[in-house]
């Protein structure tokens, strides 16, 4: 039986777990405080009892407090686990800032985030068979600019050429699944067309046929730190390499489709 240890329960990860589980998978998945069915996180003797019979290992942590809390508890015992496939979710911030260009996984690594990039570099480092998978925003059930449109969370920034890249979380479980018989290596897993912001909040509006939230300078919106964070790199992330090598074809390969399939 093949069996997928996920340090790392989140959002992504749990679409996976749930994708694998209706194929017949056994998925193992910790959190932080163990919370359900999931292995406490600090749980050394279960985890590394996991890691013994695991046959694919996939870490969803990111770094905390500068450091990847996977590679510095388990690191060890992750090189030389048994398992036959490990991948790690990474971001596509490790590009930093391209002025509105296309990146793909050629590009220098130079995200404002060290840490990110360190521990990009790490997981590729730890184990001939790993895949990096480098995401961009994620988006999916219960996380969509839909939810923020019926919040009244949702806004529109005056921020000509502004560009970003996105992914359905379907089609990261997809990318991950297509990537068991393919190569290892670094991936970008994101949609064919990267947009401006205020596109998918128009669309979105228009869907719900709600009225649009006001054009504003960042100050005028009073965004949080992480939220004019992401307002501070512009790119388009290409994902060519997925498609070719791991004959992965996104199910929503733009905002529009994943938006309808909400």
């Amino acid at each position: 039986m093949a069996k997928m240890l996920i340090f790392g329960m989140g959002y992504a990860a749990g679409h996976l777990a749930s994708r694998l589980g209706a194929r017949g998978w056994e998925v193992t998945g910790t959190t932080q405080d163990g919370r359900g069915d999931s292995l406490s996180f600090a749980d050394e003797a279960a985890v590394l009892g996991a890691l013994r019979t695991a046959t694919h290992v996939l870490s969803s942590v990111p770094p905390v407090d500068g450091v990847d809390p996977v590679l510095g508890r388990y690191g060890d015992a992750v090189a030389l686990a048994p398992a036959r496939w490990v991948g790690y979710l990474s971001s596509t911030g490790v590009y930093g800032d391209s002025g509105g260009a296309w990146v793909d996984e050629s590009a220098p690594v130079k995200g404002r985030r060290p840490d990110r990039n360190a521990a990009d570099a790490a997981w590729q480092a730890l184990r001939g068979d790993v895949r990096v998978f480098r995401l961009p925003g994620i988006y999916g059930p219960g996380r969509s600019i839909l939810d923020r449109i019926r919040e009244g969370r949702a806004h529109r920034i005056d921020l000509p050429g502004q560009v970003f890249s996105r992914v359905h979380v379907d089609d990261i479980a997809g990318g991950i699944i297509a990537s068991f018989r393919s190569p290892a290596g670094v991936y970008n897993l994101a949609d064919d067309e990267p947009s401006h912001q205020n596109r998918l909040v128009e669309w979105g509006c228009s869907m719900l046929d709600l009225p649009l939230p006001p054009l504003q300078t960042l100050d005028e919106a009073g965004l949080s730190p992480a939220a004019r964070a992401f307002y501070a790199e512009n790119r388009r992330v290409a994902n060519g390499k997925a498609k070719r090598l791991l004959q992965w074809t996104p199910r929503y390969p733009t905002f529009r489709e994943g938006l309808a399939s909400l």
